[in-house]
């Protein structure tokens, strides 16, 4: 029923994480992009914008890039993993929380604190500083709670999923999650549950889940 165009980023496994969380039909087609894959023309036609993950929705004829608007779309389709009432909004903020700051700042803190040590101190220290910061911004929210939207404790959305992989390279951001024991509960919860191990190996294994 679906096509999934990804790699084994957080970026993509957001997404086949709740593929795999949703139970439907899906094929993984993997996009190499160290060898360049994302350039390719037949996936520019999916994904204008030369990033995985994209899928294809056969039974509506829907393509799509950007895995904030997959993740809403799919969670609207399937009505799950979505909050109620005005913890929808919620929801959706802490989404667009994670599209415009965990996601862009980690990104570069692998650059700089991982893939290019020693290359700029200023750019080190900055990146390492905002990685604590969005970090405490999280630890905060979870607070007394299970999850990072919904009524009480929190329910299980799309919200989760996507700020989930990108906590999982917390090593790569210099990030002792014994230091931040909400995130540190919420993340060994999410890392027990199947879907999530398989939806971490797509489209291929690399390694287990990093454990605190």
């Amino acid at each position: 029923m679906i096509d999934l165009y990804t790699w084994t980023t957080p970026n993509g496994r957001k997404v086949s994480i709740l593929l795999e969380e949703l139970g439907v039909p899906y094929t993984a087609h993997a996009i190499d992009i160290t060898k360049d894959e994302q350039f390719a023309p037949d996936f520019l036609k999916i994904a204008p914008n030369n990033r995985i993950p994209a899928i294809v929705d056969h039974e509506t004829g829907i393509q799509m890039m950007e895995t904030g608007a997959i993740m809403m779309y799919l969670a609207n389709k399937f009505q799950k993993f979505q909050c109620e009432g005005d913890e929808y909004w919620r929801m959706v903020e802490w989404l667009m929380w994670q599209m415009g700051g965990l996601g862009p700042m980690l990104g570069q803190a692998h650059y700089f604190l991982k893939y290019n040590k020693g290359q700029s101190e200023a750019a080190e220290k900055r990146y390492a500083t905002e990685a604590q910061r969005l970090y405490t911004v999280l630890n905060t929210r979870l607070e007394g709670r299970d999850f990072i939207a919904g009524a009480g404790r929190g329910t299980y959305s799309i919200a989760d999923m996507a700020c989930w992989p990108w906590v999982s390279r917390f090593e790569w951001h210099e990030v002792d999650l014994n230091a931040f024991s909400n995130i540190k509960d919420w993340y060994v919860r999410i890392a027990a549950r199947p879907a999530v191990q398989a939806g971490y190996n797509v489209p291929k294994f690399t390694t287990d889940i990093p454990m605190p």
